[in-house]
């Protein structure tokens, strides 16, 4: 690769960090371009450019640019197929689609309630804003109801779209982790014998232990 990728936000982003774990699976190199949203930096024109919501994570690959980090991690994962983990998004049709309903699942069932946890419990008392505790007891009796078909899915497979380990369990490491370290919810995980057995091993990957550390020290790698 002549250039490595960019990818636009912080590693604190639920969002940029998938994209960035992606990356690191894939042994693709990348730089991480500050945005600090802050200081409005995410509205401004040229960043609308290329992220036209004014969201995290933006992404750029020589002079495609592309948002919504699912769609870049299948991007990086296709694109650079021979690179890397690669199994990471499947080798072929079924499954793909074996990953993709998981990943789907992760997208509308585990994200949603995870999401508010993780908003609520992690980042509303950084940002001085009050915790709703209706939000907090709906979203925890919404996410105990998923991981309990985990449960069952993760007694009969290692990982969730088979034996191997791909971008289906890969997706649920940002949420998970702020869920599990962050907050007091872990309970969540570990209370279910296959998915803490999972999520123990998700989360000790190489890839994700780079990211926390890139969490930490604000690195851009």
């Amino acid at each position: 690769m002549a250039t490595p990728v960019r990818v636009y936000g912080p590693p604190l982003s639920t969002a940029v960090s998938r994209v960035l774990v992606t990356l690191l699976e894939k042994d693709v190199p990348f730089q991480i371009i500050p945005v600090d949203m802050s200081k409005g930096e995410h509205k401004k024109p040229d960043y609308l450019k290329i992220q036209p919501f004014g969201q995290v994570p933006a992404f750029q690959d020589d002079s495609i640019s592309l948002f919504e980090s699912r769609s870049i991690c299948r991007y990086v994962c296709e694109k650079y197929a021979d690179r890397g983990d690669k199994g990471l998004y499947g080798t072929n049709p079924l499954e793909r689609a074996s990953i993709d309903q998981w990943v789907e699942a992760e997208g509308q069932s585990f994200g949603p309630s995870s999401g508010a946890l993780v908003f609520q419990l992690a980042f509303a008392p950084r940002m001085n804003i009050p915790q709703d505790q209706g939000v907090i007891k709906q979203n925890e009796e919404k996410l105990g109801k998923v991981l309990d078909i985990y449960e069952q899915r993760l007694g009969e497979s290692r990982f969730l779209a088979g034996d191997e380990f791909t971008f289906a369990d890969l997706s649920h490491l940002p949420n998970g982790d702020y869920l599990v370290n962050a907050t007091d919810k872990g309970h969540l995980f570990t209370s279910r014998e296959n998915v803490g057995r999972w999520w123990n091993e998700i989360s000790d990957r190489e890839s994700w232990k780079k990211v926390i550390e890139m969490r930490k020290s604000g690195r851009n790698w």
